[in-house]
């Protein structure tokens, strides 16, 4: 049985920062919200500033009492508002170096598949920076908080960024992407499953350790995944989209258009990152929950 922990929810507003702060309050942990607003009247709130609060110095007094932190905050763009650099890395790097002072016990980093080992596996800024935080963990001191870095395939669930990005695909008469994209594999996590995961991983005595990738039921590809989505949109059976295979240079150059754009989720990090294959077993994520990951098919009309 589970005993009951205090625990710091960092990004407790967010798409899947808000799924783990329901999953873990239910698991019966005592949770507090950390985010720059309040919205949850009901739990404690932490006030956190993810662009400024780069210094182990000004998490160190916030963290007393907490035996778990969970990191949740993440960013698809790069903004002056929200620096990719600072929000991935600068004010991780500080909170996880804060826990192992405060003696917090257990830390989970809510990261990515595909972002590689170095830049030759993927050169975005958004997967060195997700890489950098990690670095941190990985350099903490022995005897210091136990911590999971976790690799997820992209994540699906209502409000996601990726899940509006591909509707608006499903939602176009024509499929018209670069070849690169519409080859590379997918693997879906629903987000409810990511969170009831994280719920279980929480516990300072989980023995899962390190960074380990994972991804939710099964690969499909792109096509496939828009399929699914317009199947749910229709409520039939799953018909392939009609693809356009743009060359890779109409995909260079529309992306890179879209790096201009604030607030469009087509940009060069974007682009890059679907011509990526992003699956792994979902062995982890299935002992994690006891039972077998949602499969795309069974949530599409719910996103």
């Amino acid at each position: 049985m589970t005993t009951s922990s205090n625990i710091l929810v960092c990004g407790a507003n967010g798409f899947i920062g808000s799924r783990i702060a329901a999953a873990v309050q239910k698991a019966g942990h005592q949770v507090t919200c950390g985010s720059a607003t309040r919205l949850r009247t009901d739990l404690p709130h932490l006030p956190i500033d993810y662009s400024r609060d780069t210094d182990a110095a000004t998490w160190l007094p916030r963290l007393a009492g907490f035996d778990t932190v969970i990191n949740a905050v993440g960013v698809l763009r790069d903004s002056a508002r929200r620096p990719m650099q600072a929000v991935h890395t600068d004010t991780p790097a500080a909170l996880f170096q804060a826990c192992a002072q405060a003696g917090v016990r257990r830390i989970v980093q809510i990261s990515a598949l595909g972002i590689g080992r170095n830049d030759k596996d993927n050169p975005t800024q958004y997967a060195r920076t997700k890489r950098a935080a990690e670095a941190v963990l990985q350099a903490l001191p022995a005897g210091g908080p136990s911590w999971i870095a976790l690799r997820p395939s992209v994540v699906l669930g209502q409000g996601g960024d990726a899940t509006k990005l591909f509707h608006t695909l499903a939602a176009l008469p024509v499929l018209a992407m670069p070849a690169p994209a519409l080859a590379a594999k997918l693997q879906p996590v629903y987000v409810e499953d990511l969170a009831r995961a994280v719920a279980v991983l929480a516990d300072p005595a989980s023995p899962s350790r390190g960074v380990v990738e994972f991804g939710g039921a099964r690969a499909m590809t792109l096509a496939e995944l828009i399929a699914t989505l317009r199947s749910a949109r229709r409520g039939g059976a799953p018909k392939p989209a009609r693809v356009l295979r743009l060359p890779a240079w109409v995909g260079v150059l529309s992306s890179r258009a879209g790096d201009f754009v604030p607030g469009v989720p087509w940009c060069t990090d974007t682009r890059v990152m679907l011509e990526l294959d992003n699956v792994a077993s979902n062995a982890p994520l299935r002992g994690w929950l006891g039972t077998e990951p949602r499969d795309l098919r069974d949530f599409a009309d719910t996103l």
